[in-house]
This record gives C-alpha cells, structure tokens and sequence, in this order.
C-alpha cells in the first residue's frame, strides 16, 4: 500500500500508522477489526489529503478522521444489533451437564429483556466487550454502561430465579433443571 501513496500520505503513514493502530485497537480490542479501519482511515486521508487546509492541523486532522470512522463503525453496529433477532435456541439432551440444560432457558430470558438490557448482556457477556466499547458503542457514558449491565444482569437473575423449571438451592445457586 505504501508504494502507492503520494509523497504527503506516504509521510503520513510513517509517521502515524503505528500509533494510530495503537489507539484504533484501544477502541475496538480487536487487532484484525484495527486494521482494517487503519486501512479504511488512510485511505480517507488519500481521497482528501487535498482539502487540508492548514499543514500544522495534519495530526489533529487525520485523528479527526479517525474518529469519525470509528463513529460510523460503532454506529453501523448498533444498527445491526438493533435488527438481530433473539439467540438461536440449542437443542441440548437431558444427559447434559446443567449449565448446558440452562443454555436455551438463558437464551429466552436474554431475549425477553428490553432491549437496551439485551444488548448490554449481550456485547459484554457473549461479545466479550469492555463496558468503556459498550459505552462507545451506545453512545452513552461509562457509568451509564456500567449501570446498564448491572440492572440487566439483576433482570436476567430474577427472570432466571423465577423459572419454575429452575431448581435452586437455599443460596440461589442453580441445582438442577428440567427443560421447557
């Protein structure tokens, strides 16, 4: 790719490629995901290296632009996170270890949460996402997030609690569990 590049971006590159990877992974905690929107930032840079008007705004700009990919990144995912459906239910045999007899049980009551709640269960528990990229992702602060999955795991604890097909001990842990 470097080859290709007028002499301006190509200095660009040199100078900031590393660091901004650095702090485009911080973001998304994926490094494949990182550069490819390392790619997709310079070449922004490349289409518009030319309307630049300030040479010793190059930095501040070319992070601008990286932020604003990584705005539209976060939104298109939560766009499409707002159209998935509910987790795909598993058939699991009777002979199964409890927590794998649970797995469709856990899976409804996910899906029976409102959706701010579902989402936040789902980005951090299955997506193994930071509370701070939930935060990102939402567009919201990280105490907001951080409230949100706590209030999402205690809805997810009662509707499990209240299952009657869930047996539990006098301490509320899971003992056994006869399927839907």
């Amino acid at each position: 790719m470097v080859e290709n590049m007028h002499p301006p971006v190509q200095a660009i590159w040199k100078d900031l490629h590393l660091e901004l990877d650095r702090f485009i992974n911080s973001k998304v905690n994926d490094p494949d995901l990182s550069k490819d929107l390392l790619q997709e930032v310079f070449l922004k840079v490349h289409q518009k290296v030319h309307t630049l008007q300030s040479p010793e705004r190059l930095t501040s700009w070319v992070y601008q632009i990286t932020r604003n990919t990584l705005s539209d990144h976060f939104r298109k995912q939560k766009r499409r996170l707002a159209t998935e459906g509910p987790l795909p239910l598993a058939e699991v045999p009777e002979d199964e270890p409890l927590y794998a007899r649970l797995a469709n049980c856990v899976n409804a009551k996910i899906a029976q949460l409102p959706p701010k709640y579902r989402d936040a269960v789902l980005l951090t528990s299955f997506k193994n996402l930071s509370q701070q990229q939930l935060a990102d992702i939402l567009g919201i602060s990280l105490s907001g997030a951080k409230s949100r999955v706590q209030r999402a795991r205690e809805h997810l604890k009662d509707a499990l609690l209240n299952c009657d097909n869930l047996e539990t001990s006098t301490t509320g842990q899971p003992i056994d569990y006869s399927g839907d």
